[in-house]
């Protein structure tokens, strides 16, 4: 093996008991996707809202994506950001329509985009990533995905992955369950238990 080549890590069921993926950015490229639809709703819901005295109607940006929305369930995403701007919206019913001046109208917009572009273009999944996940099933090591999204089960479709985990803690799971969306490891937690695995 030359310097330029780097053998492949050593995969040891004897020290691990299971691995659990983060579905955005890390199986699937759809992070990017999450960003641009979150911020084509939150620009165009800024743009057409009447200037009040407070609030910060500047354009929703990478480092918003980050610090409010990410990996959190949507419409706490939308409360999030909203109240960093100084934004206050009732918050409404999952049911509204895309106009009906709510939180989680907002919320339906950008899922409403995000669903019309994976239609249009689907998702890349990252190659390497798929292929751990084979090594590590075929090592006997349980593998699991998560994701705020209730999209989840979607997005890998879209990816051509649909069934490359036997578990998947998603945001229906969440929903069903009361659980908490990240920061908080609730979904991680339930996931280790669905594979039998140890937390620590």
């Amino acid at each position: 093996m030359d310097e330029h080549t780097q053998a492949a890590p050593l995969i040891d069921a004897r020290r691990h008991d299971a691995v659990i993926f983060d579905m955005d950015g890390v199986v699937t490229d759809s992070a990017s996707v999450h960003a641009a639809v979150w911020k084509e709703a939150f620009d165009d819901f800024l743009d057409r809202r009447s200037v009040v005295v407070g609030e910060d109607r500047s354009p929703f940006g990478a480092d918003d994506y980050l610090r409010w929305v990410d990996g959190v369930p949507r419409y706490q995403g939308v409360t999030n950001f909203l109240a960093a701007r100084g934004i206050s919206l009732p918050y409404g019913d999952p049911a509204d329509g895309e106009d009906a001046g709510t939180v989680c109208a907002l919320g339906n917009r950008k899922d409403r985009l995000f669903k019309d572009r994976l239609t249009r273009d689907g998702i890349p999944a990252f190659d390497t990533t798929v292929a751990l996940v084979r090594r590590l099933q075929a090592a006997g090591i349980g593998v699991a995905v998560f994701s705020a999204s209730r999209n989840c089960a979607e997005v890998l479709r879209a990816a051509g992955i649909g069934d490359l985990f036997g578990v998947r803690v998603d945001g229906i799971v969440a929903d069903e369950l009361g659980l908490a969306g990240k920061p908080d490891p609730a979904m991680l937690l339930e996931a280790a238990r669905r594979l039998g695995a140890e937390p620590e």
